[in-house]
């Protein structure tokens, strides 16, 4: 789904997964640094939009997901999983309760898997699944912002900022007091410099969420049974992840960035066997060029790795 912001200036389109909004407009580091201090917005109006109404639709929800949400409290943020019954990564929400509706935004071209299983597992509880995609679309205003939420049908407060659920048909109206847009590499440099995963860049299809950092955020230990829950609790209690999710600071002398996909090595053995992949990568305003990567867990923390032919070493985020 094409953004009207496009039409803003100076406004180049992101390809691949983050198609329909802007990559940039115009000054990438620039766009960083005001979103550092707290201005300006991204448009994430790619992201597929989900809600859940109904009398039940906590309590159900809690039955289906990683996260603790039976008593969520109206307006509190919180990030949630749903994993297949051998404990795997399938679905990532975002989600917040403003009293009467469950919002969740989740990435793009995922919304109607989700709210197919949903449908799936409605049973007899009083819930109303919808992809709300069509109508509403996801803004993000960072920490620090005195943006008002005037016009948000639904707010996430975050540390890091806000997520505004805004009616689509009112984005260019509504954004227009925001201050000066911010394209989708800004928002990634900044997520990878905060070790937050995203599904499908930090994820594959044997992702669990020990791996990435996801016990931290999206899933609660002590709550009740749910699909992939002896996974997370066997994992948790007798063993390690089989890999782990690393912050590297890479060489600035390298011009291009290893993109999604590109093997790990140990520097110190270019030749040898692959230790994982490039998940998520970027120029960053102040630590120049960065990258998240999934490594076998016995990799040394104190190794030097090469992402591709660009040397990096690791700030650890999951511990060996």
């Amino acid at each position: 789904m094409k953004s009207p912001l496009l039409a803003l200036p100076g406004a180049v389109p992101a390809e691949g997964t983050d198609e329909g909004v802007a990559a940039h407009y115009g000054d990438i580091f620039r766009e960083q640094r005001n979103l550092a201090q707290g201005a300006g917005f991204v448009d994430l109006s790619h992201r597929g939009v989900v809600t859940v109404t109904g009398a039940d639709r906590l309590s159900w929800l809690h039955l289906l997901l990683t996260q603790h949400v039976s008593a969520l409290p109206p307006q509190q943020a919180t990030e949630a999983l749903v994993l297949s019954p051998n404990g795997h990564v399938e679905h990532a929400l975002y989600l917040v309760d403003d009293g009467t509706t469950t919002w969740a935004h989740v990435e793009p071209g995922t919304e109607q898997a989700l709210v197919g299983y949903l449908e799936s597992m409605k049973f007899f509880y009083r819930v109303e699944v919808a992809d709300a995609t069509a109508d509403y679309a996801v803004v993000h205003l960072p920490a620090g912002s005195t943006a008002p939420a005037d016009g948000a049908a639904a707010v996430r407060e975050l540390p890091y900022g806000r997520d505004f659920f805004l009616p689509r048909a009112g984005l260019e109206e509504l954004t227009a007091g925001y201050g000066p847009a911010a394209g989708i590499w800004a928002y990634e440099a900044l997520r990878i410099e905060g070790h937050r995963p995203r599904l499908g860049f930090e994820t594959d299809h044997r992702t669990i969420p020990h791996e990435v950092d996801w016990l931290a955020t999206a899933v609660h230990l002590q709550k009740g049974c749910y699909r992939g829950q002896e996974t997370v609790a066997r994992v948790h209690n007798l063993g390690r992840p089989p890999r782990r999710l690393v912050f590297l600071h890479l060489d600035g002398t390298e011009e291009v960035l290893p993109p999604h996909g590109t093997e790990v090595r140990l520097a110190s053995d270019p030749d040898g066997r692959s230790l994982g992949f490039v998940t998520s990568s970027a120029r960053h305003h102040e630590l120049g060029p960065i990258a998240l990567a999934i490594v076998k867990r016995n990799v040394p923390v104190d190794a030097v790795l090469l992402a591709g032919t660009v040397p990096g070493t690791q700030d650890v985020i999951v511990p060996q």
